[in-house]
């Protein structure tokens, strides 16, 4: 079993930084996708950024430049840098890791990002 822990959210004022962190743990195989969702109160969750274990990464267009992923294979935890925040990003953020071997993909529980204006 996979568990995924966030942490890093909170209330942050519209131009500020932040840094979500996602430490995952269990039986992962080195193979997989480790990404950033977001779901806003009424709206869909959807992908913000993505990056496989080789580092490849993937950013919807809303958060190009402004947000940047990485990830440390060995503690197998993945980051989200969020630079000049906006009202928009606020949204409760979830880690998703996509196993490549098993196929199974495992969320956590999400943490809460505000931005004030």
């Amino acid at each position: 079993q996979v568990q995924l822990v966030e942490s890093g959210g909170g209330l942050v004022q519209a131009g500020g930084s932040l840094r979500l962190s996602c430490a995952a743990s269990g039986s992962i195989f080195s193979t997989n996708v480790m990404g950033w969702y977001r779901q806003a109160p009424g709206q869909q969750r959807e992908l913000v950024a993505s990056i496989t274990s080789s580092g490849s990464a993937n950013y919807a267009d809303s958060v190009k430049g402004r947000f940047t992923i990485s990830r440390d294979n060995a503690k197998n935890a993945v980051y989200l840098q969020i630079n000049s925040l906006k009202a928009e990003d606020t949204a409760v953020y979830y880690c998703r890791l996509f196993d490549g071997v098993t196929g199974i993909q495992y969320w956590g529980q999400g943490i809460q990002l505000t931005v004030s204006s």
